[in-house]
C-alpha cells in the first residue's frame, strides 16, 4: 500500500511539472537508449530551483527450468528447487533529480521494491556540476565547458556495461531481461572527473572503496581508483562509434564489491538454487562473483557499434585478484557481444542476440570453471516510456566440484518482461 501511495503522488507530482527538462541529463525513456556518459552541453536551461520526480517499474513472467548432476535414485549430487512459470515480484524505482543552480544538479534513486529487499532503500546518490556559476560568473569557464564532476555515494563509472543493464526497475536500456553473468556494478562513496571533447572521453574517479559504510577502527578505508578513456563520434548520419577502456582497482581490503554489489538482485529467480531457498536470501542467482579482493585489478574494453539500425555492443573484461586467505592472484576473463536490429519508423522495434562467457579458476576448488549464456530476445516499444520484451535464455555451467550444486549446471527457458519508465 505504501508503494502505490508513494506511485500515485509521484504520478500526480509528475503531471504537475510544468518544465521537467534536466540539463546534461540521461532521459529515463527512450530518449536515453544508447547515452552513455550524460551529453556536456554548454547550453543552460536555468531559470530557477526545479524538481523532476521520475520513476520505474518492471515485471517478469518466468518460464525457466534447471538441472545439475543430481540423482534421486542413487542420491548423488545436490538437488535443487522445484521451479514453476509464474510472475516475479514486481520491481519500482523512484528518482529525483534537482536542478540545484545554473551547472549544479541532483540526483537520487531509491529503490522502492526490489528482490533482495520488499521494503524501500536508498541505492544511492551525487551532486553533479558542470560549471562553477554558484562561485563565479563563467569561473573557469573554458575547463568547465568539457569537465563534469560528480560527488557522492553513486555507481561507479567503470565499463561502459553498467550504462546497459538493468538497474532494479530501470530496465528500458537493458535489450535483454538479465545482466552480465559477472555483472561489473558498484556503488560507492567518492569523486569522479569526466573530461569531454571532440568525442574524446576521459574519466578519474577515487572511492573509499565501501559499499556500505562504517567508522569503526575495524573498517580501514582502502582506496579504490578507477579510470577509463575513450572515443564516440556520430561519424555520419548513419554511423556512430564508440570505444573505451576502463581501469578499476582497489587496495587490501577485506571485501570487494564489484561483482557483488547489485542488492535489487538477478532477474533470473531461483535458478541453481537449493530446496528452501527463497528470492530475497538468494538474490544473486544465474550470476557470478569470482571473489577477488585484496588487490585485484580488473580491465573492461567496450566496442559500440551502430549503422542505422544496426547495433553491436561489445565486452572484453580481465580480472585478477586472490581472496584473504590466498598468495596467488587467479585471473577471470569475461566476454559479452550484442547483436540488434532496431526497425520501426522510429526503430520502436528490435531484434537480437547475446552471447556472454565467464572462465577463470574457482577459490577454494581451484578449478578451472567455465559459465556460458546465450540470450535470444525481442523488444516493442509500445510508447517511449512503455516497452515489452521477450527472451530466450540458456546458460550453462562447467568444470565446478563433482556432486556440488553447479555440477553440469544449466538453466534455460522464456521470460518476458514489461518496464515503464519517466
Amino acid at each position: 500500500m505504501m508503494a502505490v501511495g508513494v506511485i500515485g503522488f509521484i504520478t500526480t507530482s509528475a503531471i504537475g511539472q510544468s518544465n521537467r527538462q534536466i540539463d546534461n541529463y540521461r532521459y529515463p525513456d527512450k530518449n536515453g537508449l544508447n547515452v552513455f556518459e550524460d551529453n556536456k552541453d554548454t547550453i543552460s536551461t536555468w531559470n530557477g530551483f526545479k524538481v523532476r520526480l521520475g520513476g520505474s517499474f518492471a515485471i517478469q513472467f518466468q518460464g525457466l527450468d534447471h538441472s545439475n548432476s543430481y540423482n534421486a535414485e542413487t542420491g548423488y549430487g545436490t538437488e535443487l528447487i522445484g521451479l514453476q512459470s509464474n510472475f516475479n515480484l514486481p520491481t519500482a524505482n523512484l528518482d529525483v533529480d534537482v536542478a540545484l543552480f545554473d551547472g549544479m544538479r541532483l540526483h537520487l534513486r531509491t529503490y522502492l521494491s526490489s528482490r533482495h529487499h520488499p521494503e524501500p532503500y536508498v541505492k544511492g546518490g551525487y551532486l553533479q556540476i558542470d560549471n562553477l556559476n554558484f562561485i563565479k560568473k563563467d569561473l573557469l569557464k573554458g575547463l568547465m565547458n568539457n569537465l563534469t564532476v560528480r560527488i557522492g555515494h553513486m555507481e561507479n563509472n567503470y565499463g561502459d556495461a553498467h550504462f546497459r543493464r538493468s538497474d532494479n526497475a530501470q530496465a528500458l536500456y537493458n535489450p535483454f531481461v538479465g545482466n552480465l553473468i559477472m555483472d561489473g556494478f558498484t556503488t560507492e562513496v567518492g569523486l569522479e572527473l569526466t573530461y569531454q571533447r571532440n568525442g574524446w572521453i576521459g574519466v578519474l574517479g577515487l572511492t573509499n572503496g565501501k559499499l556500505n559504510q562504517n567508522v569503526g577502527d575495524g573498517n580501514k578505508i582502502n582506496p579504490s581508483l578507477l579510470a577509463k578513456f575513450g572515443y564516440d563520434k556520430q561519424l555520419t548520419d548513419d554511423f556512430r562509434m564508440r570505444l573505451t577502456g576502463s581501469g578499476y582497482f582497489t587496495n587490501k581490503t577485506s571485501n570487494v564489491n564489484l561483482y557483488g554489489a547489485d542488492r535489487a538482485g538477478s532477474r533470473y529467480y531461483l535458478v541453481m538454487e537449493e530446496p528452501g531457498a527463497t528470492p530475497a536470501a538468494k538474490f544473486t542467482s544465474g550470476r557470478f562473483n569470482p571473489a577477488l579482493k585484496n588487490e585485484m585489478l580488473a580491465l573492461m574494453f567496450n566496442p559500440f557499434l551502430k549503422y542505422k539500425g544496426f547495433e553491436f555492443f561489445g565486452t572484453y573484461e580481465m580480472a585478477m585478484g586472490k581472496e584473504n586467505s590466498e598468495t596467488d592472484n587467479r585471473m577471470f576473463h569475461q566476454v559479452g557481444a550484442e547483436l540488434l536490429w532496431r526497425f520501426g519508423s522510429t526503430e520502436n522495434f528490435y531484434i537480437g542476440g547475446r552471447y556472454n562467457l565467464v572462465q577463470g579458476k574457482e577459490f577454494a576448488t581451484n578449478n578451472d570453471i567455465k559459465i556460458d549464456r546465450f540470450n535470444v530476445g525481442a523488444g516493442w516499444f509500445m510508447t517511449k516510456n512503455v516497452m515489452a520484451k521477450l527472451e530466450y535464455v540458456k546458460q550453462r555451467y562447467d568444470g565446478f566440484a563433482a556432486g556440488s550444486r553447479l555440477d553440469q549446471g544449466k538453466f534455460g527457458g522464456v521470460v518476458l518482461e514489461a518496464v515503464i519508465s519517466f
